[in-house]
């Protein structure tokens, strides 16, 4: 039973894995939001397919060999998702409210907030580091003095010697800063902004930005900007910190003039003030927001995990359409995540160790799952599944396909559609691999006597001239 549980555990390791690889990739790059949109809508077609499938029709089944009437056993499995969806509703609202919803850009407004969660302002702010301290719903009170200029690839957005005239932050896209012999300065990807020295400074550009790829930037104008930096003192210092840290970096480069970016530099550095309390309880906010969403992400992957654990009977019979959709979901979500952890300050260290502990409670959740709800000789385990199976059906809508939406539009709904068919095929193939008595189609046809599709583990029936045939006889 002992190694039972560590392979078991295994399977659970091999699936949330997913997460690092996430992480991996938004932390080090950019990804179109409609790729992570097609991922994320393929996982929640998957998992869907999973839950008609594997789960809803499977547990009922189970309960009819108890004993229970088709009635009977469709209301005891509509309870068991009935008290998942409630249970996973329950703590999502209470993470949310403590900032996991930060991961997901979809929820960043509630039917309160006065505003679509589709906003092409809002959200690129709230990703922002220099607005991490503020709540998305105070972002409304400066999203009127920000414009949205969307931009082509290659497409110069400002020159050096041009007049500093605005701050610009990346809301889809990346950019790149060359100095005035071309050597690359930086490259910039969502939510980093750039711009802020020459306003700082009151002098020309002193580095030319161009487009890596078909961009969206947000747009504050200079008068704008010293409103922010007057009335916002957090706001004003991690623009100093930014244009610091910056200035600092390309002074260490050899081949570039350093009279400009020293400049830079003591300017910045004078305006290096005590830790501000508002700032400070703005940092507080961040780890406490970075806690939260990693609890909203362990949420998100128990459910799954309790129910790969307690389908596993071996290798051979894992749970392919579950193992599916939890690994791709975890890819988008773990890339987000990773993005919002990495501007609030964390490091990649920190934010590598922070997954692991969604790793390890998606291990010991195949673990408790199959110690304790894989057999289906008891009417316990089968709800329990059922349950599970509510929680994951209460994820996918919640999170998953709103989310592919918000980042992919209504284009998402293909990509839902193929994860459907590519879980039903895997079903299907995982079927024709098991023993007849073990599948609802191989247990009608040893029944019927057919064979049309012959399994792996089916007996070897008679041929039908070795059948004695027995007709009755016909009297005068």
């Amino acid at each position: 039973m002992t190694l039972e549980l560590l392979t078991v555990g295994f399977v659970g390791l091999l699936t949330t894995i997913s997460v690092f690889v996430g992480a991996y990739l938004g932390l080090f790059y950019s990804i179109p939001e409609k790729v992570l949109s097609s991922i994320l809508a393929f996982a929640a077609g998957s998992l869907i397919a999973a839950l008609a499938i594997e789960l809803s029709f499977e547990g009922a089944e189970a309960l009819v060999k108890h004993g229970f009437g088709i009635r009977a056993s469709w209301f005891n499995m509509a309870l068991g998702f009935g008290a998942g969806a409630a249970l996973y509703y329950t703590a999502s609202v209470f993470l949310e409210s403590k900032g996991a919803g930060m991961r997901l850009p979809h929820m960043l407004f509630n039917s309160k907030g006065g505003r679509a969660a589709s906003d092409e302002k809002i959200v690129p702010l709230s990703r922002s580091a220099l607005f991490s301290h503020r709540s998305a719903a105070d972002l409304e009170s400066i999203v009127d003095v920000v414009s949205l200029r969307s931009c082509d690839s290659g497409e110069t957005i400002f020159q050096l010697g041009d007049p500093g005239d605005a701050l610009y932050i990346i809301a889809e896209g990346q950019v790149l800063l060359t100095d005035p012999n071309g050597h690359v300065l930086a490259t910039l990807g969502q939510g980093e902004a750039f711009g802020e020295m020459a306003l700082l400074g009151n002098r020309p550009r002193n580095a030319t930005v161009k487009t890596l790829r078909e961009s969206k930037l947000l747009v504050i104008d200079a008068q704008s900007f010293k409103n922010l930096l007057e009335r916002d003192s957090s706001f004003r210092a991690k623009v100093h910190e930014m244009a610091r840290e910056r200035s600092l970096t390309n002074l260490k480069e050899a081949h570039l003039d350093s009279t400009a970016w020293a400049s830079a530099y003591r300017t910045s550095l004078a305006h290096k003030a005590e830790p501000h309390p508002e700032h400070d309880e703005s940092a507080a906010a961040g780890k406490g927001i970075g806690l939260a969403i990693i609890f909203g992400n362990i949420l998100d992957t128990i459910p799954g995990c309790l129910v790969i654990g307690a389908k596993f009977a071996g290798f051979e019979s894992m749970s392919a359409t579950l193992m599916v959709g939890m690994f791709l979901g975890g890819i988008p979500e773990s890339a987000a995540s990773a993005t919002l952890l990495r501007r609030a300050g964390y490091s990649a260290g920190k934010i590598y160790g922070m997954w692991s502990i969604v790793i390890i409670a998606g291990i010991v959740s195949a673990m408790l799952g199959k110690a304790f709800i894989s057999d289906t000789d008891s009417i316990f385990a089968v709800i329990m599944q059922a349950v599970a199976a509510g929680a994951i059906l209460a994820m996918v809508s919640h999170a998953m396909i709103p989310e592919a939406i918000h980042k992919g539009g209504s284009a998402s709904v293909l990509p839902v559609v193929l994860g459907f068919l590519f879980a039903l095929y895997l079903a299907l193939e995982e079927a024709n691999t098991k023993a007849p008595d073990q599948t609802s189609i191989g247990r009608y046809k040893l029944k019927h006597g057919t064979t049309e599709i012959m399994h792996t583990h089916a007996p070897v029936l008679e041929p039908e001239s070795m059948l004695v045939i027995t007709r009755p006889q016909r009297t005068a």
